[in-house]
């Protein structure tokens, strides 16, 4: 199968915009692709999926095992033409600076992709040559198929990076060289892209985008190169109970930000997953026997969000039912009482959250269940990562906490919020760290079917 990994020396070169471009490109020519993202992102697969129509997989080496990630890539694989993984920050970047744990280069390793490196050449020349060098000599157990070159300046630019490369000890392909172009720009704010929610990209878009991949990059070389032995064979799922569920899973602008392998864990668990929008819907669906509120962006739609008084009451008074309800991040903040300026939230939590102009938390983080919960009982581990901007005031202590949080081996202390029979933090965390956390929790709402939301 034709797999590739969209990687680069650093963040800031382009590798989502080329992702796109070649996605685009092989969709033109009529071939199905099935996305990727390493690491915790969430907003570049939105994109993926917008381009491809396939839901895009996080491969997170460092969250969850390399068996999981192995089946899951295999998995969602099955049945396509071409498998594109976009990397996060530089190629060999993970969680310590002497190992390529949690790396776009451990993710390639481990499902034996190789790997395109994109360059952004802008201000420099021959010296991207050298740099190409200590990457693909870095790590011999890597395969780096060639080179992108973006932000390329001129034809004789170009023709500089080119001799540059076939000047090295190995011969490595030269793709393509990128011209600088701005319609390609994606908008961006503090979490990186704007989403793809907020911002569809439109046809024009997407078509001007495949034309300039097919004009400057040697798109029949990129799959040549890059084809190789079979894939790694679609695993068998595992059996789906019979007994359906149904869970009630936020999807909406405000509330986007999910691990698909989550929701994969959830169905094969027993639920029937059906979505609802926070700031549209003035119920819950029906029938619910449990909510899940992921993460996202509350806070651009506070007003909004506490405008909608029939869907907030539809939520306490699951809640106050005994309805399981697990919330993180932008989640958790919507059952606060509100953010500052105050927009009336749900309220479930004596807290209100404000935003900061500077990043509050980001990074991995490891969660141990310090008691009995709905995500499973004490003692459960799993793994996951926070990344917001914003904080709460001070919890009270008479909430009952069942998170002990570290990070890299360091406390960070008590979280993990209760209320009732309803679990809230500011930690994403991913189900195949611990696929156990959501039979747990499918369990849990079938415990209290019977008081399932009405009508």
């Amino acid at each position: 199968m034709i797999s590739l990994v969209i990687a680069a020396p650093h963040s800031g070169s382009g590798k989502t915009t080329v992702s796109l471009g070649i996605m685009a490109a092989l969709i033109r020519r009529g071939l199905t692709v099935a996305p990727f993202k390493v690491g915790p992102d969430f907003i570049d697969p939105g994109y993926h999926r917008l381009v491809t129509g396939r839901p895009s997989l996080n491969l997170d080496s460092w969250i969850c095992d390399a068996t999981f990630l192995r089946k899951s890539f295999a998995r969602h694989t099955a049945g396509a033409d071409v498998a594109l993984v976009e990397g996060v920050m530089g190629l060999f970047d993970g969680v310590s600076g002497s190992s390529d744990e949690g790396s776009t280069a451990q993710a390639a390793r481990l499902v034996g992709a190789p790997v395109i490196l994109v360059v952004d050449s802008r201000s420099q020349a021959r010296s991207a040559a050298a740099l190409v060098k200590g990457f693909v000599e870095f790590d011999p157990r890597l395969w780096v198929a060639g080179v992108i070159f973006n932000n390329v300046g001129s034809d004789n630019h170009a023709r500089i990076l080119r001799e540059a490369v076939a000047s090295l000890p190995f011969a490595i392909p030269v793709f393509g060289c990128l011209p600088r172009d701005e319609q390609l720009r994606i908008p961006s704010r503090h979490l990186g892209l704007i989403t793809a929610q907020e911002n569809p990209l439109t046809p024009e878009f997407l078509d001007h985008l495949a034309t300039v991949m097919e004009q400057n990059l040697d798109m029949d070389g990129i799959l040549t190169a890059t084809a190789g032995p079979a894939s790694l064979g679609a695993p068998r799922d595992e059996p789906v109970l019979p007994l359906s569920t149904r869970i009630a899973v936020a999807r909406d602008a405000a509330f986007c930000f999910v691990y698909e392998e989550n929701l994969r864990l959830l169905r094969e668990a027993g639920a029937e997953i059906v979505a609802f929008s926070p700031l549209s819907d003035s119920a819950l669906p029906e029938g619910s026997a449990g909510i899940y509120l992921p993460g996202g962006y509350p806070e651009l739609f506070a007003e909004q969000l506490g405008a909608n008084e029939p869907m907030k009451r539809a939520i306490r008074s699951a809640v106050e039912a005994d309805i399981p309800l697990y919330a993180e991040c932008g989640g958790f903040i919507y059952l606060t009482q509100g953010i500052t300026p105050l927009h009336e939230f749900v309220g479930l939590f004596p807290v209100t959250a404000r935003m900061l102009p500077r990043r509050k938390a980001l990074g991995y983080r490891e969660v141990e269940l310090t008691a009995d919960s709905l995500l499973g009982p004490k003692g459960t581990m799993a793994r996951g990562h926070e990344f917001h901007y914003s904080e709460i005031t001070e919890m009270p202590p008479e909430i009952e906490r069942c998170y002990r949080i570290r990070k890299q081996g360091v406390d960070l202390g008590e979280e993990g919020f209760l209320h009732r029979n309803c679990l809230a933090s500011y930690v994403h965390l991913h189900f195949g760290s611990n696929p156990g956390m959501a039979k747990s929790f499918v369990a849990a709402c079938r415990s209290t079917a019977g008081t399932a939301t009405p009508p």
